[in-house]
């Protein structure tokens, strides 16, 4: 015996247009959001050079020196002293490792020198110096 009568239910609709375009902005926030280089929030002028090479291997330390004579290893500012221990202490992690100088066309010539040495005495090969390849 039945008592009470049942409804059918209709399936819910589901709008696959609405859920196309929540995927595709969280697409393009994730291409936004996402670091694909990690380089100094300095802003360089690169000497330019019709000889350019490819630039260094991702395992490379990177050096940057601006207009001012600031220099950074990597993303976080460094003296000339800090430099040249963080320097041999990457050596003894890693004896192959590399160093890259990105210096801006009016930085001083005496800094990238002063680079030039402290890696000399911690016995890292100066792997490239960046530029910006004339058009």
């Amino acid at each position: 015996m039945q008592f009470i009568a049942r409804k059918r239910r209709s399936t819910p609709i589901i709008i696959i247009i609405s859920l196309i375009d929540v995927l595709l902005v969280l697409l393009i926030f994730l291409m936004v959001t996402t670091t694909f280089k990690q380089q100094p929030s300095v802003r360089l002028r690169l000497p330019e050079s019709k000889q350019a090479k490819p630039g260094a291997t991702e395992n490379a330390l990177v050096v940057t020196i601006t207009k001012q004579g600031t220099m950074y290893l990597k993303t976080e500012p460094v003296t000339l002293d800090s430099l040249q221990q963080k320097l041999a202490e990457a050596v003894r992690i890693n004896p192959q490792i590399t160093l890259t100088i990105r210096a801006d066309t009016d930085s001083v010539v005496g800094q990238m020198l002063k680079v030039l040495e402290a890696a000399t005495a911690a016995h890292i090969l100066v792997s490239s110096l960046s530029v910006k390849a004339a058009k």
